[in-house]
């Protein structure tokens, strides 16, 4: 067990903001832009983001199990955490910069490449340091507030792409946004995302000797992460907060990858009025950090957790009151009843960004067997890999339906089916899948 002070949580915590910029960066925006901006087919889409999150899940585990492996004078973590930054810091910009006007091939191929290029430098970011915030302390209460740090950070990320659209999108329709603002945007997350990243690569590289660095015990075999794979999902414990926080995120997913398309399409919001639904959504989760802390000193991590999306599951079926009787009100209106219900449903499910995380890692402490033979990071990847994989299945079916609901990016006003149809996507999709991960977490 290690002591934190304020500097060390700070300096861990800080690198999330911009790993997480460029992550909803990409989450918020790319399939809008490749299917409004581009004029790609919602299938393809959905192919072309599916491949990628899938190869970012499955390189998760076997980057831990090579990061747990190192042995370097700045340690098991910080080799891969510089790379990561620089890589996905460069690779942002490419994906954004795909010429307009070529064939739909060539700009599917090459939104392709570019995601699996970034992703794996997200993976190469991501895993090493999820482990090493693992690795900093054992201790229960401190593990939580240093995972409450690195969720406020996280969050502030997430929040920056809706100010940044603000910004450099500053009127009308997103679909009448030509690629410019994006590539702005892109421009401006990347330096983010380099800033924080050796902020966070440097502020704790002091601290890498007192950090668990015990020698492998084991040998350097991709076997062996199949192994704890099927390992971890045998563990009662480790199941139910992986598939809970699996099916969690799918409500994350729909959100962030067919948002824009309901606030934009369904709701008749301009990009203003969307960036401050979404600001307003991150502020309200930032903010329940505080409130859930102290509850769950009272009721326990796992009642905490379960409460929070509970919670946010009041927000949802607001949504969709305030959805079936859109037609009746004028969009101001509209827009002042979607942010009151879009409070109570961020600060509910803040809850996800931090409890699930927490629990793992208080799992993982009382793992001998894991700390011994030092699998944290390709444990903490497998965590990753059921949650992207779930991702995956879920942003390829988003593709798929909208194609079927036949949203068409060239029409500025949907038809009234395809209004309904995006509005059902995301209000059934995050209600459901946060009702099923209430399921896995209550085992815990």
């Amino acid at each position: 067990m290690r002591n934190l002070s304020f500097k060390d949580k700070f300096f861990y915590g800080f690198g999330s903001l911009g790993y997480a910029t460029i992550a909803q960066t990409l989450s918020n925006f790319i399939m809008f832009f490749g299917t409004s901006v581009l004029g790609i087919s919602g299938t393809l889409m959905g192919i072309a983001i599916s491949i990628g999150v899938l190869w970012d899940a499955i390189s998760d585990p076997i980057l831990g199990h090579y990061s747990d492996l190192t042995i370097s004078p700045i340690g098991k973590r910080h080799p891969y955490i510089l790379i990561g930054t620089l890589g996905m810091c460069a690779i942002n910009l490419i994906i954004w910069i795909v010429p307009v006007t070529s064939p739909e091939l060539v700009k599917f191929f090459w939104i392709l490449f570019s995601l699996l290029l970034v992703q794996t430098f997200c993976t190469f970011f991501g895993t090493p340091y999820l482990a090493l915030g693992f690795d900093m302390t054992t201790d229960s209460k401190v593990q939580t507030e240093l995972q409450s740090c690195k969720t406020i950070f996280y969050l502030l990320g997430t929040m920056l792409p809706s100010v940044l659209m603000f910004v450099f999108m500053p009127s009308g329709d997103q679909g009448q946004v030509s690629s410019t603002g994006y590539i702005n945007i892109a421009y401006v997350s990347s330096l983010i995302c380099m800033f924080t990243g050796l902020v966070t690569f440097f502020g704790t590289l002091k601290n890498v000797s007192k950090f668990s660095e015990n020698k492998p015990t084991r040998k350097n075999s991709l076997v062996s992460v199949v192994n704890d794979i099927f390992a971890i999902l045998k563990k009662k414990q480790y199941r139910n907060i992986i598939v809970g926080y699996s099916i969690s995120m799918i409500a994350s997913s729909i959100l962030t990858a067919s948002g824009m398309h309901m606030f934009t399409y369904s709701f008749h919001f301009n990009s203003k009025q969307i960036s401050i639904v979404m600001a307003t959504l991150l502020f309200s989760a930032i903010f329940s950090q505080f409130f859930w802390a102290k509850i769950s000193i009272k009721i326990g991590k796992t009642n905490t957790l379960i409460r929070g999306i509970c919670f946010g599951l009041i927000g949802i079926v607001l949504i969709w009151g305030i959805f079936l009787v859109r037609g009746f009100l004028s969009v101001d209106i509209v827009l002042v009843l979607i942010l009151l219900s879009i409070v109570v449903c961020g600060f509910g499910t803040g809850v996800l960004f931090t409890y699930p995380i927490s629990i793992f890692s208080d799992i993982l402490s009382a793992d001998k067997e894991v700390i011994y033979n030092n699998k944290t990071a390709t444990y903490a990847g497998i965590m990753t890999l059921a949650n992207k994989l779930s991702n995956s299945f879920s942003l390829f079916l988003i593709g798929i339906t909208l194609d079927l609901i036949k949203f068409n990016s060239s029409y500025p006003v949907q038809p009234l089916s395809v209004q309904n149809g995006l509005g059902y996507l995301v209000i059934l999709g995050v209600s459901l899948s946060l009702s099923f991960s209430i399921f896995f977490f209550k085992k815990i």
